[in-house]
């Protein structure tokens, strides 16, 4: 895998305006320092500790396990990190770079689920950088919650009322912003995707979940699991547990994406089953577009996976054979949800209820001394709202 000059094999790269260059330049050298700096690294470590959380636990999911009646489940609580998801430890990273190394004056952040603004917003009250949140009008009315938290953390939200109004058209306008205004403001990307550095600098901050996961699993069992598996938006969350086993050969791995209201109906955000190798915002990967290269329009249940691209090292791991990559669909993600809330008192995420359904389809085929880690990459208080509005009075499913 050839990363030395940002790229995963034929994937990542850096498209973007020559206006970004320098500063893309500054964060690669600044990165390289920091994940050196002994300072930078236990400061980083000690508010991981302290102020997330973390180690964040390895649970054994009982009742669900003996439900399904084959492998044995343990789920990666990151729905226990500090503001209720795995983006804190990317915002977290990200903000002591731009206000320790960096000394830029602001941050701006893009956002979905909106997991990952509130997390931006938390970190930079945190080191007292002033902060604004870009978020499409449609993901505003589906996180409401989220958006007012992000208010109340000392953020401006900014609504994004152009194309699908979801992530893809909140990017574009932070990278407007950053080119605009590059001297003064740090973009703190929220996944493994986007130009170099960033899916590599992204990786490193969340690699802490695979760390763990390996080192508390072996803890528990005293081997390795069988399987892993995450959901996968722009893949951050997948890629942070992933990271830690690439290298043992007997661990399979499973990313899930958003199947919407199927593949064949065209409403989905399936980079892997209906996309094609294409360059969208600032990478080459793999993108949901049309015979002219247009961007296709994407659809999920969740805010965080409605998306039209992938990170590139989960194209290149896609490509190699390292990571099978799969599906489930939005009626398969609410039964998920719903059966994790019912059994074991968790109310995952909508984006993390996606992984929840592949484990729901593959451990009664295994055997019952296998073990399978699913990352519960976040909580659900967020989408509570939006399953309630879906199903409607009666309880039936609308979707």
């Amino acid at each position: 895998m050839s990363i030395k000059k940002g790229y995963f094999g034929l994937y990542g790269g850096r498209f973007v305006p020559e206006t970004l260059m320098p500063a893309l330049e500054e964060l690669d050298k600044v990165f390289n320092i920091a994940r050196k700096d002994k300072n930078f690294i236990n400061e980083f470590e000690s508010l991981l500790k302290d102020y997330v959380g973390r180690p964040t636990p390895l649970y054994f999911a009982k009742r669900l396990s003996e439900h399904l009646g084959g492998a044995k489940i343990y789920l990666k609580r990151e729905d226990l990190a500090h503001t209720g998801a795995h983006k804190i430890n990317n915002a977290l990273g990200q903000a002591l770079l731009a206000s320790k190394l960096m000394k830029k004056d602001r941050i701006i952040a893009e956002t979905g689920a909106g997991q990952h603004g509130v997390a931006t917003a938390t970190g930079a009250a945190l080191v007292g950088l002033s902060c604004d949140i870009y978020m499409g009008t449609e993901d505003i009315r589906r996180q409401s919650l989220n958006v007012f938290r992000m208010n109340l953390l000392g953020a401006r939200v900014i609504p994004v009322d152009t194309g699908s109004r979801t992530l893809k058209d909140a990017i574009n306008e932070a990278l407007r912003d950053w080119t605009t205004n590059v001297r003064t403001t740090h973009y703190v990307l929220g996944t493994v995707f986007g130009p170099h550095p960033y899916p590599l600098l992204v990786r490193f901050f969340q690699s802490v979940i695979g760390k763990e996961a390996k080192k508390q699993l072996l803890n528990k069992e005293g081997r390795l699991p069988d399987v892993l598996i995450a959901c996968v938006g722009g893949g951050s969350n997948s890629i942070g547990l992933f990271s830690a086993f690439l290298h043992d050969k007997d661990v399979k791995m499973i990313g899930v994406e958003a199947g919407g209201k199927g593949i064949e109906t065209g409403l989905h955000a399936a980079r892997f089953a209906g996309g094609a190798k294409g360059i969208f915002q600032g990478c080459l990967s793999y993108v949901l577009e049309n015979e002219d290269g247009n961007i296709l329009q994407t659809h999920s249940v969740s805010a965080g996976l409605d998306y039209a691209s992938v990170g590139p090292e989960h194209a290149y791991l896609k490509d190699t054979g390292r990571v099978k990559y799969t599906y489930a669909n939005d009626e398969e993600a609410l039964e998920a949800f719903e059966l994790l809330s019912r059994l074991e008192g968790i109310i995952p995420a909508l984006e993390s209820a996606h992984a929840v359904a592949e484990a729901i389809k593959i451990a009664p085929k295994m055997s019952k001394d296998s073990i399978i880690i699913v990352n519960l990459s976040g909580r659900g208080d967020k989408d509570v709202q939006e399953v309630a509005r879906i199903k409607g009075g009666d309880g039936k499913t609308k979707i």
